[in-house]
């Protein structure tokens, strides 16, 4: 892994235009003129470019701190060493806390210490030689990932490691990649060998996985002779090694608060009785149920807090039975006065966050004794199901599915979130149109993040982020989840895209919302790509489908248009989205990915629709709206058929359009869209304004040129 070390400051330094240009703005036309090569500014960390010239200076990269190399292989040895104390041979580092949080907190990124790699998703594994005697201990690492991280994984990972592509042809999938190993290292020592994982980090379902590709894998002939076996090791072994390299971040007992009724549009009674009906009503059996997903919680106990950035969540679990109510497990010197009489008031008993397993071991014995079972979420970790004495079920959690269909209140609460967040986006593309063209002002990427939450800051219940803002320009937009840092990011060229993927959290609602932009003169393939991307938004925006309708089958309305010119991108298509909550929520999903197949889609869920395309080392689009399912007035056959309503306020960009490749559905569809934006922002704005210039600019009709 790679940390950045300041050179000090230069402020007032003539080392490079862009800083010129805060003493004198002529300098940024002197900038324009001399022979640094803008088009090449979207490379990052490098000093040099060679494609237009045989050496052309970047300008994105003068006065860029310098790059201490951190490398990864004191970290691994003593990750080793504590291996060979537990008898591992292999040790897994998953990206998940013990909730199953996609995003986490600083405490638990684990994975990101011992492997560099920063991203959401991914996971690592570590092998060790069993029959090294060197005092350095030997063996592998490498890094899983997904297609929306190749590129970043393979410029954040060190020599250490090696990148698990997941997904890609030929690839083994990082499962049977770690019982591979482990069979080998058997097959070569002749001794047993042990995989350790921490039981709070993977799931049981993921357990039960890897208990199949082991047997499986020990039946084959040429490995009889292998012994393996999969372990729940208790001490995390990345912690107890974690403050010999750097300082264990701190855990600061962050606010919670009371989400008013006007905001999430049912009480908790109201909740807890859709909870029984649901849960207890259809089994005889079934007596409990337990809830370790943090959004479920907070959603269920109308509650919000920030113990994990840009997540409005808090530690803790939540158990409810049919007869011994319900219990909340979380330090109780978190809440105020008035959220324990709130809570007191909703029958909701208390215990501490640290007595959640002890308190299920009990409780599962209880119910062993008079034959009760417990309804256990799929995504709950495998050290749950290690505390139960008691016959469970293992399903969809009831919370996750009620939790992801909106009531009035949140759907009616999304479309002010995004009205809201349409203007102020608005704002930062005029301000950035105008800085760059009309002032010729050179802006980097994190200038442009921070001038966009300026604007949002300004809007009323504005909390803040749902997510870190993908502000990226010319090759970085390539990179799919490309974060920008500040002292070394690139500098915006107008000659090149520009893509933002950014999003709000309101009091009313969570936003996502990614326009890309260009600011100059497109190249032919800029606009038929942008345009292909746009018709398959089109396409998903407008359509109708039965229901029982799920994800994976609808997939491929929006990536037609690409797949005709052989073109593709390596994301999903869409997900779910919370009401003032997480911005990725499932169960639903649209894409190739096994949860989309799982879960219908249905009226009231959220959910963004984000088809792309990435060309590597030159730029990306991506066009995302957020859109609520509805019901269109539509049967066949028994069946109702469902529609999508798209909420998001942001107008396309018309210089990427080409109007020639629309039908003339698609476009009279986008001049819709845009008029409705215009008539709902326009009067946001002062009319001799930048802003509403460029409103009215953007949203004016598009005319076919023949």
């Amino acid at each position: 892994m790679s940390a950045r070390i300041s050179r000090g400051q230069c402020a007032d330094c003539t080392c490079s235009p862009g800083l010129l240009s805060r003493a004198n703005r002529r300098s940024s036309l002197f900038a324009q003129k001399i022979n640094i090569k803008r088009s090449n500014s979207g490379t990052i960390n490098v000093g040099q470019s060679r494609k237009g010239s045989v050496f052309t200076i970047d300008a994105a990269s003068l006065c860029l701190p310098d790059v201490k190399e951190i490398n990864t292989s004191k970290r691994l040895n003593a990750l080793r060493t504590k291996m060979a104390e537990h008898d591992l041979g292999v040790y897994i580092i998953p990206s998940e806390d013990q909730h199953q949080s996609e995003y986490v907190s600083s405490l638990d990124q684990k994975r990101s210490f011992i492997s560099g790699f920063q991203g959401s998703a991914g996971v690592a594994i570590v092998t060790r030689d069993v029959m090294c005697m060197n005092e350095i201990p030997e063996g592998l690492a490498a890094l899983s990932t997904d297609g929306r991280y190749f590129n970043q994984a393979s410029n954040e990972l060190d020599f250490n490691w090696q990148l698990l592509k997941q997904g890609a042809k030929d690839q083994p999938t990082w499962e049977e990649w770690t019982v591979n190993q482990a069979i080998q290292l058997s097959l070569d020592s002749g001794l047993k060998i042990n995989i350790g994982v921490d039981p709070r980090l993977i799931t049981n379902k993921l357990y039960q996985k890897f208990i199949k590709l082991i047997e499986k894998g020990l039946n084959e002939s040429k490995n009889k002779s292998a012994k393996v076996e999969f372990l729940a090791i208790q001490e995390n072994l990345i912690a107890s090694i974690w403050e010999t390299f750097e300082p264990i971040p701190p855990t600061i007992p962050n606010p919670i608060n009371i989400l008013e009724l006007k905001f999430s549009g049912k009480s908790i009674k109201d909740k807890l009785s859709q909870v029984h009906n649901q849960v207890f009503k259809t089994s005889s059996h079934i007596e409990g149920l337990v809830v370790t997903a943090l959004d479920e919680v907070a959603w269920f106990l109308n509650l919000r807090g920030q113990d994990i950035e840009y997540n409005p969540v808090f530690f803790s679990y939540l158990i409810i039975t049919k007869f011994h109510g319900t219990t909340l497990f979380i330090d109780k010197q978190r809440l105020s006065p008035e959220i324990l009489v709130y809570l007191q008031l909703n029958d909701i008993k208390l215990e501490s966050y640290d007595d959640f397993y002890p308190y299920l071991l009990n409780l599962s014995k209880e119910f062993s004794i008079n034959d009760k079972q417990l309804l256990v979420p799929n995504n709950s970790n495998w050290e749950v199901i290690r505390n139960l004495k008691c016959s469970y079920h293992q399903a969809l959690s009831p919370i996750e599915e009620i939790k992801s269909i909106k009531n009035e209140v949140e759907l009616e609460g999304a479309k002010i979130a995004h009205l809201k967040d349409g203007r102020a986006i608005i704002k930062f593309l005029a301000w950035l149109e105008d800085q760059l063209i009309n002032y010729q002002e050179l802006i980097d990427e994190i200038t442009a993040d921070e001038k966009l939450s300026e604007f949002r800051k300004e809007e009323e219940n504005f909390v803040g982020l749902s997510f870190a803002t993908i502000s990226a320009t010319g090759a970085n937009g390539a990179v799919i989840h490309y974060k920008p840092h500040k002292g070394a990011c690139s500098t915006i060229n107008p000659n090149k895209i520009y893509l933002n993927d950014s999003g709000s959290q309101f009091l009313e609602g969570t936003t996502d919302t990614t326009r890309t932009v260009h600011f100059g003169n497109p190249t032919y393939d800029e606009i038929k790509n942008y345009t292909l991307v746009l018709k398959g938004n089109i396409s998903l925006s407008t359509l109708k489908f039965p229901e029982n309708t799920t994800g994976n089958l609808i997939d491929s309305i929006a990536r037609q248009h690409l797949w005709k010119w052989g073109l593709d991108y390596g994301h999903g298509t869409s997900h779910g989205i919370g009401a003032y909550l997480n911005v990725h929520e499932g169960p639903i999903g649209i894409g190739p990915r096994p949860n989309a197949a799982q879960n219908a889609l249905k009226p009231g869920q959220l959910l963004s629709n984000e088809p792309g395309y990435y060309e590597d080392g030159e730029y990306g689009i991506r066009i995302e709206n957020v859109m609520f399912i509805k019901e269109s007035g539509k049967q066949y056959g028994g069946k109702k058929f469902f529609e999508f309503e798209t909420i998001t306020k942001v107008p396309f960009c018309k210089k990427l359009i080409n109007v020639d490749m629309l039908s003339e559905e698609e476009l009279a569809w986008i001049n819709g869209y845009h008029n409705t934006i215009w008539n709902d922002l326009n009067e946001s704005f002062d009319k001799n304004s930048v802003v509403y210039k460029w409103l009215r600019k953007e949203t004016s009709p598009l005319i076919r040129s023949r």
